[in-house]
Order: structure tokens, then C-alpha cells, then sequence
């Protein structure tokens, strides 16, 4: 499932985005969305606190397994509506064989470290 390589991109447009890591407090089946897919409650720290987020990641986990998970998300990307749920972090992962895998630290982050 290799993409070309995208078009190159400006470093100061990286670090536009806004990437940190959030501890996953609640994961939920999200019964009304059109593909498999759970409704995330992440905690990026006091600062930040909790954000929502849909996650298309049913093929490699489940809700249990999810909570106390370090993630990286973007945070500052629009607000996206589904259906009747409003996701505000995009929560990251990559399309790999048999569906998404999540991006995490491989050793213990303060939730809303930011990614350098």
C-alpha cells in the first residue's frame, strides 16, 4: 500500500502543525459512523485538556486496550463534524497492512509534550 512521495513541503509549513502527545481516557464504539470506527476522549495535559476524536482504527484495537494509551495528534486542525460528532484532534496513525496502526512514544511522555 506505498504512496508516491508527495510534493516537498516548506519546513515552516511543519511547523505550523501543532503535534503533541495525549493519554486516550475513553474509547467507545461509535455506533453511527459509516466505516468501523471509535469516538476518542484524549488528555493532552492542564493546558490543553480532554479533545474528541474519531479514530478508523478498529482493525488492530480494541476500546479496552486504548485507554491509558500514549498517542500523537494534531491539534491544530479544524473541528470536524460526523455525522453527529464533533471531532477537534486528529489522532495519528499510518495505513499499513490490515488497517491503521497508531503512532506512539516508546517511552513515557508528559501529555502535551510537543513534537520536535
Amino acid at each position: 500500500m506505498n504512496q508516491p512521495i508527495k510534493p516537498l513541503v516548506n519546513f515552516d509549513d511543519f511547523l505550523k502543525l501543532d503535534i503533541r502527545v495525549g493519554v486516550i481516557e475513553e474509547a467507545a464504539v461509535f455506533e453511527k459512523a459509516r466505516k468501523p470506527a471509535y469516538q476518542l476522549k484524549v488528555n493532552f495535559g492542564e493546558e490543553i485538556g480532554v479533545k474528541k476524536s474519531s479514530a478508523q482504527i478498529c482493525e488492530h484495537y480494541n476500546p479496552e486496550e486504548l485507554v491509558g494509551k500514549q498517542v500523537l495528534a494534531v491539534l491544530n486542525f479544524p473541528v470536524r463534524q460526523i455525522g453527529n460528532f464533533f471531532s477537534e484532534v486528529l489522532v495519528l496513525g499510518t495505513y499499513s497492512e490490515g488497517g491503521v496502526i497508531l503512532i506512539t512514544t516508546d517511552l513515557p511522555s508528559k501529555p502535551g509534550d510537543i513534537l520536535g
